[in-house]
């Protein structure tokens, strides 16, 4: 199995609902997602997939989606003032974990075809989750 990895840098605020501890605070992260990609066998070019191709898919709806935005749980008691100040969010059925964010990035890039076979989010120099099926 062959494999290439796509790195993906962006900005995201979020807040963890019902968490103890400092999470529970707005606050935010300059992310870093790894996009793995996998092949049985090579292209005509020797490549499992060319890395811009990746970057044009991937990254694209990452930046367009959630860079620099407010990523939030649809419970959030605090979306309609966000909204109401045309603040940038991104609403989600779940608390917005590195990992729920993770499983995210995966079920865009499966959802565009691409053999994605695990998402690595970090969330600072020391802390990722990554999701894999």
């Amino acid at each position: 199995m062959y494999t290439v990895t796509r790195e993906i840098m962006f900005c995201y605020g979020h807040r963890l609902l019902n968490y103890p501890g400092k999470c529970r605070h707005l606050h935010g992260h300059n992310g870093r997602a790894e996009v793995e990609i996998h092949a049985e066998k090579l292209d005509a070019l020797s490549m499992v997939m060319d890395f811009e191709e990746i970057k044009c898919i991937v990254e694209s709806w990452i930046n367009d989606h959630i860079d620099h935005k407010m990523i939030l749980c649809k419970d959030d008691p605090i979306i309609p003032s966000l909204k109401a100040l045309n603040e940038s969010i991104f609403v989600i059925e779940e608390n917005p974990t590195a990992e729920i964010i993770a499983k995210m990035i995966f079920e865009y890039a499966r959802s565009q075809n691409l053999p994605v076979s695990s998402v690595r989010l970090w969330e600072n120099e020391r802390s990722c989750a990554s999701y894999r099926e």
